[in-house]
């Protein structure tokens, strides 16, 4: 007992046995989380709790030498290292937790509070974004908890601190400051902001992910406030493992990693580049369900070699030219063994890697570990998606398509696998599907006498006459669908378009690079100079086009209808690997979820309005396929979708004192 008193620690004990252990840091609290997090869900406040400070416990064993090897062999048996009379007890059931009798919380709440056995501060109620409530506590949570008199007297509701951040937003004078304030609204009501957030999906996406996200990531040194996630630069290197126990929670279930080099279409944008992880990983909530304390954004640092930034007196990251080759294939392989280690079980999403790294590294890690790349895999599956809908509404199939992807890079490659799989499994052989398939570089057509082209993109270099001119291109190859990923603005021109409407009488034009200033087209445009025969969808959002007469609504091809869907699935099943067949099935849920009338509007995509309804088909979907594959970690249950639904992510306001 001396040494849980010296530590001033709460410590757990298992029955009655004399003799105590020193668990291993983190083992306890892991057990604990986990039970949490699969027999009460809604209890997030206490897993936080726990993984937050129970760091180290001291454990008394039923057996010599043996650690508890579930939570019902825990209880707390006292506090500051001294026993209380009668020790409350960690129940099973409908609380979870430590049950403190009423004389203890108010004997405690003068110095502090113990709650599921962990040492809790008030001022944590005060400024951790993951507890505050602000003015919601109730007039007995603040009296339990020692927060009277430390806000204002009014008692308000979630719905009217919902009213005061529509008001904040609406005073705004960009979309930039926006942003800024819904950053900030994070850090201090983490439930608060995704209540806001899932309640005007199709207004504030837009603001905490793309097109202003991008903004944000090239302001982020100017715009910065409070840190999110961790950054790990090539300073850290041989201490990654060390430097990820920082971050306060264990039970971390994904990580959206970047090194920045390649954000969205703007390029190398550093240590900025981490809007994107922290952007993503709220859709994981917002959207797909996934609670945001198993989340955790991370940059890589490992310089820059934009060289204003650089030169920028505020820029946060390291000012030196980009490390390459083997150092930085090192520092990647540091890292991805040291996330396993730290958090195990953690999925590893790989977010916009410059092309030449982007794909090794999905391949060299696919087998080894749960990790996907949401700019080769997401973007694949969204466009397969759009591509499905596409061909419901020219009433042709997938496999009687030719498509050309302007851009060679890793997303087309991506997009061109995934399509070719789906064409496959419509009756096409491989080689045939493969040769529908055609790419186009800075140079022209890539055709298999094409020079200097990565392992990847080899398979996509056909034999056919040497090309440069798009416009060209497409007499050659006489395509029925034009996918731009090669954030180029206006490179689909009015040429290119007419040429693609001669040849077809219901041209497929997806313009997917974002932001919208980068986008090859404008919805108005393609429809226009098609004579409003185009079948469009963006990578960015636009608002209804009128051409011809109609009105179109514009289907907006964004990766958020898969990535948070695919994650949650991944979240419900702890699947070990992620596999192309998952995003193939959610490509294929995702396009069922479009009704006839949205297809008569313009839609290729459900509206945005619905995306959370559609994300949930496509988590069960993919949930279901993960169990078919073999790869989930938990038993699969009668009712997948209730299993899915009992741990999506909710930010109502929950009682303390329950």
């Amino acid at each position: 007992m001396a040494g849980a008193s010296k530590q001033r620690l709460p410590f757990l004990a298992v029955g009655a046995n004399a003799g105590s252990v020193q668990a291993p840091r983190r083992q306890v609290s892991q057990l604990v989380a986990e039970h949490l997090f699969q027999q009460r869900p809604q209890r997030r406040i206490a897993q936080y709790r726990i993984q937050k400070y129970a760091l180290s416990l001291v454990v008394r064993p039923p057996q010599t030498g043996a650690l508890p090897s579930r939570v019902g062999d825990l209880r707390l048996v006292g506090e500051r290292g001294h026993a209380p009379r009668r020790a409350p007890t960690l129940r099973l059931g409908s609380q979870v937790g430590v049950e403190f009798q009423q004389r203890h919380r108010r004997r405690l709440a003068r110095r502090c509070l113990y709650i599921d056995g962990v040492k809790f501060d008030r001022l944590e109620y005060l400024q951790n974004p993951r507890l505050s409530k602000g003015t919601a506590f109730t007039e007995a949570e603040r009296e339990a908890l020692g927060l009277t008199g430390l806000y204002p007297d009014v008692i308000e509701d979630q719905a009217t601190q919902l009213a005061r951040v529509r008001g904040h937003l609406q005073s705004k004078a960009s979309d930039l400051e926006r942003y800024v304030y819904l950053s900030e609204l994070q850090d201090r009501n983490e439930q608060l902001f995704y209540a806001a957030l899932m309640s005007d999906l199709p207004g504030l996406m837009p603001i905490v992910y793309t097109p202003t996200v991008g903004e944000a990531c090239q302001q982020f040194g100017h715009i910065f406030r409070r840190p999110k996630g961790l950054y790990l630069s090539l300073r850290w290197r041989g201490r990654l493992r060390q430097v990820l126990r920082n971050w306060p929670i264990s039970a971390v279930r994904f990580i959206v990693v970047t090194d920045g080099e390649r954000i969205l279409g703007l390029g190398d944008l550093g240590a900025g580049g981490m809007g994107i992880p922290v952007g993503k990983l709220a859709l994981y909530s917002a959207v797909g369900g996934v609670p945001p304390e198993a989340c955790l954004p991370i940059m890589l640092d490992t310089g820059t070699d934009n060289a204003a930034l650089r030169a920028d007196p505020f820029y946060p990251g390291q000012r030196h030219a980009r490390v390459r080759g083997q150092d930085y294939a090192l520092f990647i392989a540091e890292f991805v063994e040291a996330a396993q280690s730290v958090f195990p079980g953690c999925c590893i999403q790989f977010e916009d890697f410059a092309k030449q790294n982007a794909v090794p590294l999905l391949e060299r890690y696919r087998d080894t570990c749960c990790c996907f790349n949401d700019d080769v895999q997401g973007t694949a599956a969204v466009a397969v998606a759009g591509l499905l809908g596409a061909t419901r509404v020219a009433a042709s199939r997938l496999a009687d398509q030719r498509v050309v992807f302007l851009g060679a890079g890793s997303a087309a490659v991506g997009i061109a696998d995934l399509i070719e799989r789906q064409m496959v499994e419509d009756g096409l052989p491989q080689a045939e599907a493969r040769r529908r398939l055609w790419l186009v570089n800075s140079r022209g057509l890539v055709t298999a006498r094409t020079s200097g082209l990565e392992s990847f993109q080899k398979r996509y270099a056909h034999e056919a006459p040497d090309c440069a001119a798009l416009e060209e291109i497409i007499a050659t190859i006489r395509p029925s669908a034009l996918i731009g990923v090669s954030a180029v603005a206006g490179a689909f021109t009015e040429p290119v378009i007419r040429r693609m409407a001669e040849i077809n009488q219901r041209p497929i034009i997806f313009p997917y690079s974002n932001p919208t200033a980068r986008s090859e087209c404008t919805p108005q445009q393609a429809l226009d100079w098609s004579d409003g025969r185009a079948i469009v969808a963006c990578g960015s959002p636009f608002p209804p086009v009128t051409s011809g007469g109609r009105s179109w609504t514009v289907s907006q091809g964004n990766n958020v209808y898969i990535y948070p869907a695919v994650g949650m699935a991944i979240y419900a099943t702890r699947a070990r690997r992620v596999s192309d067949e998952l995003f193939l099935c959610a490509a294929q849920t995702l396009a069922a979820q479009v009704s006839e009338s949205e297809l008569a509007a313009g839609l290729v995509y459900p509206p945005i309005a619905r995306i959370r309804e559609a994300a949930m088909a496509v988590s069960v979907a993919v949930a279901t396929r993960i169990f078919e594959l073999g790869l989930a970690q938990v038993a699969r249950l009668s009712d997948i979708e209730q299993m899915v639904r009992s741990l999506s992510y909710s930010p109502d306001y929950k009682s303390e004192l329950e």
